[in-house]
């Protein structure tokens, strides 16, 4: 099975926590909820998951405390949110071991932007310290080693290629916009062709499709992006 990355959100605004959470799962996030600070910690010691976007004022529980909490038991990322815009709110979070604050209005964008950016810096299988395989129908995928194999045979795929299937693996049955697989291959400072995208595509589908003409293991989802389904 396909892994993508679970994140659990923590806000006792219901109107707030349903948005992001839907705008979540269409980036593909596997998504959990928690309305107060108990919640949150219940939820992280069944679901285990890769990032927490922690608001800062909850009831029940501090999201300070939820905060010290993570930290006694894991090394997973905490982003704290909150409503105010006072320099102590960071600083306090920061010091108890949040990876990073922002403070509400922000933009989604800017948001996932950090979200992937405290994963990477918190290295592979974040608070596990193991580096899961992806298997989507006949393609495995080992990270660790680096190796790809479909039907069992490894296949070569150069350093991009290898990049950009680990991204649609990792969020296989969802569609991946072109901006974010440019973003995340390439960077967020990438100023080259974004066709260049289209071609490493084509490059992929040809070591990985049973008939590269007619692929059915990465498909083109016009206007979007792309998306991998078995």
């Amino acid at each position: 099975m396909a892994s993508s990355t679970t994140v659990l959100v923590v806000d006792d605004e219901p109107a707030f926590r349903d948005a992001l959470e839907q705008a979540l799962r269409r980036e593909g996030f596997r998504v959990h909820t928690a309305e107060d600070g108990e919640q949150a910690v219940e939820l992280f010691d069944s679901v285990h998951p890769h990032i927490v976007l922690l608001d800062v004022m909850l009831p029940r529980m501090s999201g300070i405390d939820v905060c010290r909490y993570i930290r006694s038991k894991a090394d997973t990322p905490v982003i704290m949110v909150s409503a105010r815009s006072e320099e102590i709110d960071a600083v306090v979070a920061l010091e108890v071991g949040a990876d990073d604050y922002i403070t509400k209005p922000y933009r989604l964008r800017e948001l996932i932007a950090r979200m992937r950016t405290v994963i990477r810096r918190s290295g592979p299988g974040t608070e596990t310290g193991i580096v899961e395989d992806l298997t989507v129908g006949p393609v495995e995928l080992d990270r660790e080693r680096h190796e790809v194999r479909v039907n069992g045979e490894v296949i070569d795929l150069p350093l991009k290629e290898f990049q950009l299937l680990t991204e649609l693996m990792q969020q296989a049955g969802y569609v991946v916009t072109r901006d974010d697989l440019i973003n995340r291959v390439w960077g967020y400072d990438y100023i080259g062709d974004t066709k260049t995208l289209d071609v490493h595509i084509k490059r992929l589908r040809s070591k990985v499709e049973p008939d590269p003409k007619d692929p059915t293991l990465i498909t083109t989802i016009r206007g979007l992006g792309y998306k991998m389904t078995p």
